[in-house]
């Protein structure tokens, strides 16, 4: 494939890959999320301080900078100082407490003591400071408020995060899919703990079978996907984050399998008692009441994701609010131009096989849908796309609007939900995706997207090789600046009228 000049200009990535011995320390929080939640940490003790300082012993500040004591005896570079050491110390105890770890791992109450005990600890270690300094004149109050309000508002903020975290599971959003390894007493007891605990956001897919070890005829061998020797090409046709070995194997084949994961970006777990030795300096982490030792752990870009979908909700949104007058003026002429709808409404197949109604203004009659089969014969794209260019299903004035793209405007309603980016493959329908081959359906391990790397490149290119290899291009070597990019060049793309 060819490198393109965007991608060029973006620069390329590629993934580490390191030794099984340094995979095995892997059982930690991810760099991003931990930065993420130290940030979010920072910032709540800064509130805290000024929410002690405001409500609490606001009614004595006047007297006390008449006094001298708040900010005469004690500088304020004093203060800042213990104020910074109260974060450090904060934060260097969640850690070694393992509160920016994945939340899923924790039950509620756990998080919360662990919570509250980081925040006492460095209180405590506060208050020792401002003995050994002699910073006498900080306002005990002060002090006390401030760590109050800091572990109330990290208790709330936890409950909350966890709350709409649980929603989303249970609307299938951001759930991981998993895969057990061995359909024997472990495997089953395992696939039952994690459905009985739905807010851990795992979704069981089916176990694989090994050969030799376990039975030949599991109970429900309707949910047995396939033998071990197949199990990443399972992991690809069922989208799974995570493997969970839960059946005796050979080290050597363990092994083998973590090496094939860092290819796959598939996690791994195993169930510790039945590998002694295999990861001894590996944390136990229980995954609800099931102890697993973690052997792999992708790298997430969590704060470069985090970052997309910030840019995601502030564009969308702004676009919404400006060109509403647009929107309306576009509903009203579609509507007297030709009978039927203002939108066309689809299913169509987001990220991991997830299916979501992608809304446009509708560009073609009404029956457009029954009357596809009619044209295959004219279909000017090879494999699965299909274009005609002077179809006759498109209305006068849909031939305008898919000109400038203007059709799919309404589908950032879809990127502020979150079941589009603005950036990313275009989400296609459930009969092309039936033809994807396993390589193909790489494409749906990200969000789809309103515009892209094929849409700027070769929006007219018949090929269907083409617009995979493009697809496949953007998210290999994905990044902030590369969605820029393409959103600065789709603007020129519009403005030509390239459009179909």
């Amino acid at each position: 494939m060819a490198t393109t000049e965007t991608l060029n200009s973006a620069g390329n990535k590629a993934p580490g890959v390191g030794s099984f011995a340094a995979s095995n320390s892997q059982g930690r929080e991810s760099c991003g999320t931990s930065i993420l939640w130290v940030v979010a940490d920072i910032g709540t003790v800064l509130l805290a301080a000024v929410i002690g300082m405001r409500v609490l012993i606001g009614f004595r500040i006047h007297t006390e900078l008449h006094q001298g004591v708040l900010f005469i005896s004690t500088s304020l570079g004093t203060m800042a100082g213990l104020l910074a050491w109260f974060i450090f110390t904060l934060v260097l105890i969640s850690r070694s407490y393992q509160l920016y770890n994945p939340f899923r791992l924790t039950s509620v109450l756990h998080e919360q003591r662990l919570t509250v005990q980081a925040c006492f600890t460095s209180g405590l270690l506060l208050t020792g400071a401002i003995y050994l300094f002699h910073a006498t004149g900080i306002s005990r109050i002060l002090v006390m408020a401030t760590i109050g309000a800091t572990t109330v508002m990290l208790c709330v903020r936890r409950v909350v995060y966890r709350t709409l975290m649980y929603r989303r599971f249970e609307k299938g959003l951001e759930t991981r899919n998993i895969l057990i390894v061995g359909t024997g007493r472990v495997g089953q007891a395992l696939r039952h703990h994690l459905d009985s605990i739905r807010h851990l956001g795992y979704t069981f897919k089916g176990f694989v079978q090994v050969p030799g070890v376990d039975v030949d005829n599991p109970p429900n061998k309707i949910e047995v996907l396939g033998a071990l020797e197949n199990v990443y090409d399972i992991a690809r046709k069922y989208f799974i984050d995570e493997v969970f070995f839960a059946t005796p194997c050979e080290r050597g084949v363990i092994k083998r399998m973590v090496e094939q994961a860092r290819n796959a970006g598939v996690d791994i777990r195993v169930v510790p008692d039945l590998y002694d030795g295999l990861a001894w300096n590996s944390p136990i982490e229980y995954v609800g009441q099931f102890p697993t030792i973690p052997l792999h752990r992708g790298e997430v870009p969590e704060i470069s994701l985090f970052l997309k979908r910030g840019l995601d909700i502030l564009l969308s949104s702004l676009i919404i609010l400006f060109a509403s007058p647009i929107f309306l003026a576009l509903a009203i002429i579609i509507k007297l131009d030709s009978p039927g709808p203002v939108l066309y409404i689809s299913d169509r197949i987001g990220k991991k096989g997830r299916v979501f109604r992608c809304f446009k203004f509708r560009t073609m009659v009404m029956n457009a849908d029954k009357l596809k089969a009619q044209l295959q014969h004219m279909n000017e794209r090879d494999g699965v796309l299909f274009k005609v260019t002077d179809d006759p299903r498109v209305t006068r004035l849909g031939r305008f609007l898919r000109k400038y793209s203007l059709d799919e405007i309404p589908q950032f309603f879809n990127v502020l939900i979150g079941d589009m980016s603005l950036v990313g493959p275009r989400p296609p329908i459930a009969s092309e995706v039936k033809q994807y081959d396993l390589t193909h359906l790489r494409r749906l391990d990200v969000t789809p997207g309103i515009t892209g790397l094929w849409q700027v490149e070769a929006r007219q290119d018949p090929s269907f090789d083409s617009y995979i290899s493009l697809d496949t291009a953007y998210i290999e070597n994905w990044s902030i600046w590369l969605d820029l990019k393409i959103l600065i060049r789709t603007v020129g793309v519009v403005l030509d009228g390239t459009g179909s």
